[in-house]
């Protein structure tokens, strides 16, 4: 089994376990601010992967988004760290936990393996819908077995374009400030609430492209390698070609990129 199939099974296991609990009591915590929570189906998501993943390949390394939270200041070393390493996998356990948390569907499961910091395969699993994404370095892109590509419209105003609300402040006022300047060029604006999501639907052609600020490896991995295999790009929000480290990103069809790079807000990392 390679890689992407190992990961595609591990995600779609996750999945229906999140998908179960969704209607049950489960405890919720604040992470870093009232916008950032976690639940114990995140946790309970993030050890099964990596139970499975570790079963599959016991050499590898892994990078959890509630495991990273938990030792957040080691955040940076440990990125530059994964760039060092043979085989790194990383993981969101549930991407887009607040539409969780409400019952709203549109989260998912995301799994990326990484070499020496190069991104080798991905997986993106929307439990609500029974829809998987995937990709493998050089092997192109797929959605339920069927290859996918980004769409091909050449202006914003041909397109749909994805944001989120990050839970930082300064990150949220980043956003609705390119916001303003972004809605009136483009056909309409959509906010799913998982970076990911977005990510896949970029890859698919269903928007043409996405940007937010302050997101992290586990929220965009999988969905950047995705979009590249699909014959999209994926940059930093000054069109610096992506790595692990990048938490303002842009992921279009590459035709209406350099029109969405304009009103991006240069942050610092």
């Amino acid at each position: 089994m390679s890689y992407v199939e190992t990961a595609g099974r591990i995600a779609r296991e996750a999945g229906r376990m999140i998908h179960s609990r969704m209607d049950t009591d489960f405890s919720t915590e604040q992470k870093s601010s009232v916008f950032d929570v976690v639940t114990e189906v995140d946790k309970a998501s993030e050890q099964l992967i990596r139970q499975r993943l570790k079963e599959a390949y016991p050499e590898h390394g892994f990078l959890g988004e509630e495991e990273s939270f938990a030792h957040a200041g080691e955040l940076e070393e440990r990125l530059e760290q994964a760039k060092k390493e043979p085989f790194v996998w990383i993981v969101d356990p549930i991407d887009g936990t607040n539409n969780y948390v409400q019952g709203i569907p549109g989260f998912t499961v995301s799994i990326a393996l990484a070499c020496y910091g190069e991104l080798r395969a991905g997986v993106i699993y929307d439990p609500c819908r029974d829809e998987i994404f995937w990709a493998e370095k050089g092997k192109g892109a797929f959605r339920n077995g069927s290859p996918i590509t980004v769409s091909n419209a050449a202006e914003l105003a041909q397109t749909v374009v994805g944001t989120g609300f990050p839970s930082k402040a300064a990150n949220r006022q980043a956003v609705m400030t390119s916001l303003q300047e972004i809605a009136p060029q483009c056909r309409s604006i959509r906010s799913l609430g998982s970076a990911a999501l977005h990510l896949a639907y970029v890859a698919s052609g269903k928007l043409g492209a996405f940007w937010e600020y302050g997101l992290n490896a586990w929220d965009v991995a999988a969905g950047v390698l995705i979009i590249e295999e699909a014959g999209g790009r994926v940059t930093d929000t000054l069109g610096n070609p992506y790595q692990l480290s990048v938490k303002h990103i842009v992921g279009s069809n590459g035709g209406v990129h350099d029109a969405l790079l304009k009103p991006m807000i240069p942050l610092g990392l």
